[in-house]
């Protein structure tokens, strides 16, 4: 695959969601998503007012997460979540969906929990982390069918803190959805082979934290003036 270095870093959301994560990291990450041109920093909601201080004036987004990183909380409070990080500055949500309901097949309650969601983000775009570590193919693409359906942006392969995806489940999203609606692979991904797999299987964003490792990998455009924009 033909990307360059700054195409990539367009497509990944630098992330850093560890609980241990003090206010000098999350300075140092933004700092670093402003070095290299990342889509957006990805962090824990208590950090968006901070970050959207700090990333003011550039063109780095930030994404914020809700019911995470289980997905079982109530749809009240992933809704309340959601709508204070859009307050505090975020432009993109990343929820988690309610897995153990998804499992058992109760899909209007699925449904009924991410379409809150999504109306409490606006003009937000909303991510679903749909843990497909946990799914079969046919619970992949039915969630996927589901999330569409309600008006998500993208639909998301994993929180990082469960089972890992595999690029077939990239595939099946990316077959589920058509080409008009978000796919964003995130866990394990820690260079730019794997990042190159993932966005040839149908990919269009990734979660890392990796996102400068990944980066060492690629080339530049011929017009790169290093980092620091």
């Amino acid at each position: 695959m033909d990307i360059t270095r700054e195409e990539l870093a367009g497509m990944i959301d630098h992330t850093l969601l560890k609980p241990t994560a003090k206010r000098e990291d999350i300075s140092g990450l933004c700092a670093e998503a402003r070095g290299y041109g990342f889509a957006t920093v990805c962090v824990n909601p208590c950090w968006v007012a901070f970050c959207t201080q700090e990333l003011e004036g550039s063109d780095i987004k930030v994404c914020s997460v809700a019911g995470f990183p289980l997905g079982a909380t109530r749809t009240e409070v992933k809704t309340y979540e959601a709508r204070k990080a859009v307050e505090d500055g975020a432009e993109e949500i990343d929820m988690v969906i309610n897995v153990g309901m998804l499992l058992a097949g109760e899909y209007d309650a699925v449904r009924v929990d991410v379409r809150a969601v999504v109306e409490a983000s606006r003009p937000a775009h909303v991510k679903v982390i749909l843990e497909t570590g946990y799914l079969t193919d046919e619970e992949i693409a039915r969630a996927c069918e589901l999330c569409k359906e309600v008006g998500a942006a993208f639909v998301k392969t994993s929180t990082g803190f469960g089972p890992p995806f595999e690029i077939d489940h990239v595939k099946i999203m990316r077959k589920t959805v058509g080409p008009d609606m978000g796919v964003k692979a995130a866990s394990g991904i820690k260079d730019y082979e794997k990042a190159c797999e993932v966005i040839e299987a149908g990919a269009n964003r990734i979660g890392a934290s990796s996102g400068i490792a990944i980066l060492e990998g690629a080339p530049h455009s011929p017009s790169y003036e290093g980092p620091g924009r």
